[in-house]
């Protein structure tokens, strides 16, 4: 570990973001939490979006201490090379002087909403934490589909550092309920401090459709493209999509760790100890 002269007793807040270290909503988070105790910051060298939770093999774990100030404050941080749930990991094994009392991830570029939230590096990196007993917050502003992999300082963040500042506030001052390890909040692009914000669930409809790459053989270099749909009749009145698209509300999920199914155990147990699931049965007419 490098020293990090840091107040003994101040909450330790670990911020990272899948946008990469150089990503304005990093520092736009880092500037949400510093009046809320020490900060360091341990983010990805490049843009991770979609990274999920995953942690490949293929990044090198290389880390660099980066020149950090925001609003004249010096403060810790890295940029390593790789995921944004190694960025955590690397953070909590090799860099923190002490276990922080939250970590940040945020605040990123796009919306993170519905069944795609196992994909987000936004949301992976925060499970990451949680995993390792560290409450957690996932931070995401709904932006123009144009700015989910580019850095743009056209974004306004001043709505997300505000819903950044008063949830972290939240989680440092309270302990959350059995099974909530992560708050995901979402924070739609026309929002301002005053817009009210509401508790709710993933959406089981998918918000992020594939598209064609438009290839022309096989072998050329095309990635898929995406583009947002909802399918309003079926939609969750509960649910982040809801809150965020229709009701124009910042949206806070809780999420767990447990990705068992919502069923009794014993009821899946019957079926599937059932005879006419047996290998070889055949139904008699």
């Amino acid at each position: 570990r490098w020293p990090i002269i840091m107040s003994e007793g101040t909450p330790l807040i670990l911020v990272t973001c899948d946008d990469g270290i150089e990503s304005p909503g990093l520092r736009a988070a880092v500037r949400a939490v510093l009046p809320l105790g020490d900060v360091i910051v341990a983010s990805p060298c490049e843009q991770q979006t979609g990274a999920g939770r995953s942690l490949p093999t293929f990044h090198d774990g290389a880390i660099h201490q980066v020149e950090y100030q925001v609003d004249g404050q010096d403060v810790p941080a890295y940029g390593i090379f790789g995921s944004p749930a190694q960025a955590v990991l690397y953070a909590l094994v090799e860099l923190v002087p002490r276990r922080p009392a939250l970590c940040v991830s945020g605040i990123n570029f796009g919306e993170n909403v519905s069944t795609g939230v196992t994909g987000s590096g936004t949301v992976g990196a925060a499970l990451e934490a949680a995993d390792d007993g560290v409450p957690a917050i996932a931070l995401s502003l709904q932006t123009p589909k144009e700015f989910h992999y580019q850095h743009s300082d056209l974004v306004d963040f001043c709505a997300a550092i505000h819903f950044t500042h008063f949830f972290a506030r939240i989680v440092l001052s309270r302990d959350m309920p059995a099974d909530v390890d992560v708050l995901k909040i979402d924070v739609p692009q026309d929002a301002t401090p005053d817009t009210p914000w509401r508790v709710t669930r993933l959406s089981r409809q998918r918000y992020f459709h594939a598209t064609p790459s438009g290839r022309e053989y096989l072998e050329e270099k095309r990635r898929l493209g995406y583009k947002m749909l909802i399918e309003r009749d079926t939609l969750e009145p509960d649910s982040d999509v809801w809150a965020i698209a229709i009701d124009r509300v910042v949206s806070v999920t809780p999420l767990s760790l447990d990705l068992t199914s919502r069923v009794l155990l014993s009821e899946l147990d019957t079926l599937i100890r059932s005879p006419e699931t047996a290998p070889g049965y055949e139904r008699q007419e």
